[in-house]
């Protein structure tokens, strides 16, 4: 079996050998320049070792698992169109760089090349697939739906937060888990068993990065800390912190990220404040533990010896931030 450090070198160099057109010029050079800009490579990683943990053919799997980075990348593209987002991964975004028309189309093209590349998966799993990603890709897009639905909505409950950010980040990954099983010969009872592997831990990592924003360092988000509060957006603790705050403290929510006569170390502070009040971090952390732990427990229930899950902990732990 292959460690992840091992994994992922793997990845890295098949993606370096992807060969795409040089013409259109303005088409294809975004799709390189988004693909070659870093990222952690979090999806195709968890593909190929949960391909390695049933027994598969890692290196077979490459091409399924660049369809999986292609097709987030793509996702990347549409939402700093949607965002209005200037900068990605510490540069600049292909929307800045050469604007909306060329960064919808460069998106378009890398879905559509996705799908070229799972057309290199086996023939007899193929279908099974396909489906696993046409279902997944769909779900994604209503994630996304809902998470520009509550910008314009004054209320939003945990719950359908909750369900936003299944579809948004957890199905993604677990699309790929799915797939690299599949991959792997897994039985059915498996498949299932990695599909809820992945759905809790991309919760789990969605509220880590939500509390990150507000309590993280710049080095651990790897951007400016507070920029939901400035932005005002309904995450997780601002949810948490409006369905227990009295009215007073709700307005301050409510209004402190657009009062133009505060600096915006000062709104961070004021907002921050509420959710401290409110014991809103403490109950955030025992949701991201609670998801993690649930998530180590679905990899006991597999039908494969404990040590082939090893790595699959490692990258569990590493994604979450936890240390055992």
């Amino acid at each position: 079996m292959k460690n992840n450090e091992e994994i992922l070198a793997l990845f890295e160099n098949y993606l370096a050998q992807i060969s795409l057109p040089e013409e259109p010029h303005r088409l294809y050079e975004p799709i390189i320049y988004s693909m070659s800009g870093g990222g952690k490579r979090i999806r195709p990683a968890l593909l190929l070792l949960c391909c390695d943990a049933f027994g598969g053919d890692v290196t077979g799997a490459l091409p399924v698992a660049a369809a999986i980075e292609m097709f987030h990348n793509f996702t990347l593209l549409h939402d700093d169109i949607m965002d209005n987002a200037s900068v990605r991964r510490g540069k600049a975004s292909v929307f800045a760089n050469w604007g909306e028309n060329v960064a919808i189309l460069s998106g378009d093209a890398m879905m559509i090349y996705a799908y070229k590349l799972l057309e290199q998966a086996p023939a007899d799993k193929l279908p099974r697939i396909l489906k696993i990603f046409t279902d997944m890709a769909l779900q994604v897009c209503e994630g996304q739906q809902y998470d520009m639905d509550f910008e314009t909505r004054s209320k939003v409950a945990v719950a359908e937060y909750m369900n936003m950010i299944e579809l948004k980040t957890s199905v993604l990954l677990a699309g790929a888990a799915s797939i690299g099983a599949v991959l792997g010969e897994a039985s059915e009872a498996d498949c299932r068993s990695i599909y809820r592997f992945a759905i809790e831990l991309g919760l789990a990592f969605q509220l880590q990065d939500d509390m990150l924003d507000s309590y993280g360092t710049e080095a651990e988000l790897g951007k400016k800390i507070g920029g939901d509060i400035l932005e005002g957006k309904k995450t997780c603790l601002m949810l948490h912190a409006m369905s227990r705050a009295d009215e007073a403290d709700r307005e301050t929510l409510r209004h402190t990220y657009c009062d133009g006569s505060l600096a915006e170390g000062e709104k961070i502070a004021r907002v921050k404040a509420v959710y401290d009040k409110y014991d809103v971090p403490r109950t955030i952390n025992q949701q991201i533990s609670l998801r993690f732990e649930r998530a180590l427990a679905t990899l006991d229930s597999l039908e494969i010896a404990p040590e082939r899950t090893e790595h699959l902990r490692l990258f569990a732990r590493n994604l979450v931030g936890r240390k055992k």
